[in-house]
């Protein structure tokens, strides 16, 4: 999966996306996500400015591109 930006609603789920050509594995992402709304759950957090599949994917992007914060914050539209 090659993700990008914007996240575009197809037929019933959404397509998560970071501007980069970074390939992300659907199961690796799925399931760094349940485990963040297990953890935010488990917490009772009230909101955050990303979903928990976008916080995963942000994770991901950080640990395998080495990006700085700054550029992770301006790619995910939060900085």
């Amino acid at each position: 999966m090659i993700v990008s930006i914007n996240s575009v609603p197809t037929r019933s789920f959404e397509v998560l996306s970071y501007p980069s050509s970074m390939s992300v594995f659907t199961r690796s992402l799925n399931v760094r996500a349940e485990a963040l709304r297990h953890e935010r759950h488990a917490r009772r957090t009230r909101w955050r400015r990303l979903d928990a599949g976008q916080q995963a994917l942000l994770v991901l992007a950080c640990l395998r591109k080495g990006e700085t914060y700054a550029d992770l914050a301006s790619g995910f539209g939060i900085g």
